[in-house]
């Protein structure tokens, strides 16, 4: 469901004449085609500084039952603390090495996956409700996490699985969204698509999977998390405006903010003063 196109994804020609066209003809026809792209995710090639990581890594596949959709999971047994890294939309296991570095010089175990689609899972389409899956599932096999970090879309599935009980010690969040229709619009913007098409693509969600998708929006959830928060977010972000986690940060009972400027969606993650931030308020 919830997924965030790439930065300033360039997209195909054919993709956005095709969605300016079916916009004006045919409303039902042109959400069909954009919820397609909107679940299917974009496997990028495996950067070289993830490479060490992924080498590393004991690597397993694991089936959710509830979707049938498989995931590829990383674990890195270092000590008995554990810590969960959940990657956003077009994004991977190792997607966050800079921070299970940190981690593992702190002796955590550190785990993370390959959401359904993403990395070297099964190509497939994806949505939150399948990282929320991973990340119940995930708990339950390790019987817990010390801290869960998410990224993007890893930050709202976070937030989600906290207001639907998840327990853990810390919680992290990085460039998270917030709304659920702000991310429709983005996506129809980024794909040349009318925003008419908004509610169309909404209610084509909602009749597949039988649910409401404002049901995960991270507002919806924050009022319910007791656990502390981090809430992380760049000024210059251009995936994610950082409005979003002013909000997130003003309606979760117990949050710190952080604003940083210059570093965007992603290179935020690989900052040595963010990545000594979440240490510090993983372990005090």
């Amino acid at each position: 469901m919830v997924k965030k196109q790439a930065k300033v994804l360039e997209v195909p020609g054919y993709i956005k004449n095709t969605s300016r066209v079916l916009s004006r003809l045919n409303k039902k026809l042109a959400a069909a085609f954009a919820l397609r792209l909107f679940e299917t995710p974009i496997k990028h090639k495996l950067p070289k500084r993830e490479q060490k990581m992924f080498e590393a890594s004991h690597k397993s596949k694991l089936l959710l039952p509830e979707s049938k959709k498989e995931v590829v999971v990383y674990e890195n047994k270092f000590g008995s603390k554990k810590v969960l890294l959940v990657h956003g939309w077009n994004g991977r296991g190792t997607q966050l090495v800079s921070i299970a570095k940190a981690f593992k010089e702190l002796n955590y175990t550190i785990i993370s996956f390959d959401a359904p689609g993403h990395g070297k899972s099964t190509k497939t389409t994806a949505n939150m409700k399948h990282f929320i899956e991973t990340i119940f599932l995930l708990n339950k096999k390790y019987n817990g996490f010390d801290a869960i970090i998410g990224h993007s879309l890893g930050g709202m599935s976070v937030i989600n699985c906290l207001g639907r009980g998840l327990q853990t010690n810390k919680a992290v969040i990085i460039g998270s969204g917030n709304r659920t229709k702000d991310i429709t619009n983005e996506f129809l913007d980024t794909i040349g698509m009318s925003r008419k098409i908004t509610p169309h693509l909404i209610h084509l969600f909602e009749q597949k999977y039988n649910d409401k998708m404002i049901h995960y929006d991270v507002e919806q959830h924050t009022e319910k998390v007791a656990t502390p928060v981090l809430v992380i977010h760049d000024k210059n972000d251009k995936d994610v405006p950082f409005t979003a986690a002013e909000t997130i940060h003003q309606t979760l009972p117990n949050s710190e903010l952080m604003i940083t400027n210059g570093l965007g969606h992603r290179k935020i993650l690989g900052d040595e003063a963010v990545i000594q931030k979440i240490v510090q308020f993983v372990t005090l």
